[in-house]
């Protein structure tokens, strides 16, 4: 199968590029440095030619509502369009649990993204996952100096690289529209973790909203539970 990996050169777009390869299929990476502009839609045909299916994984970093909304929704619109224009058949979004539950404007515009991608003419695969493991280490790195700052919020966290091959899984088969959601095997708080991490360094909470510090990006109905712990995941880092 040829498969095409938006955001293919980003963290997670690494793992999802790998995985895929790994089982066997062709894949284009999507991205800025080989030549291809998810904004503008320049070099995306060519790109697409002979693809059957694409998985979207590209992002943006912002917390600005007005910035996550033209982001998602611009490379959205451009990727559809291009992909039916290429004959594509089937479109994988990566999305975040509790993205319909939590009004802050990253999760404002996962939201377009996932409106668009359910309405749009691709049938689609939607794969709702929650926090990574990887996102506490981030948060540790966005604030320099000894003092560090935790959202207050609990999640399920789960590795990166069980996301990648659940998507890469779910590429492989039919459009389903929204999946299982994927997550992690326990719940914790994103401070605890990020202590863990820190390194004696000193770990402060912040208020984010209720639905975060009360288990609004948890799953609330069935999903897949990801076998990775964080503290299996955390020696390594």
């Amino acid at each position: 199968m040829k498969m095409a990996v938006a955001g293919g050169t980003g963290w997670v777009g690494k793992l999802v590029v790998e995985q895929a390869r790994e089982r066997g299929h062709e894949v284009v990476v999507i991205s800025r440095s080989g030549g291809v502009d998810l904004m503008t839609g320049a070099g995306l045909d060519d790109a697409l030619r002979g693809v059957d299916v694409v998985i979207d994984v590209a992002n943006v970093s912002t917390l600005s509502r007005k910035a996550s909304v033209a982001f998602f929704e611009t490379e959205t619109r451009n990727l559809l369009a291009a992909e039916e224009r290429a004959g594509v058949h089937h479109h994988v979004v990566l999305s975040i649990v509790g993205v319909d539950r939590v009004d802050s404007g990253y999760y404002i515009g996962k939201r377009r993204q996932e409106e668009l991608a359910l309405a749009g003419p691709i049938p689609v695969t939607l794969l709702r996952v929650t926090q990574f493991h990887e996102f506490a280490a981030q948060m540790l790195d966005k604030v320099p100096g000894p003092v560090k700052v935790a959202p207050l919020m609990v999640s399920r966290p789960v590795a990166a690289s069980e996301v990648a091959a659940e998507l890469v899984r779910l590429a492989e088969g039919p459009a389903q529209g929204r999946a299982t959601e994927l997550a992690g095997p326990e719940v914790l708080k994103m401070a605890s973790m990020m202590r863990r991490l820190a390194k004696g360094k000193l770990v402060l909470t912040v208020p984010v909203g209720k639905a975060m510090a009360n288990g609004g990006v948890l799953p609330t109905g069935d999903f897949h539970r990801g076998k990775i712990t964080f503290e299996q995941w955390a020696p390594s880092r």
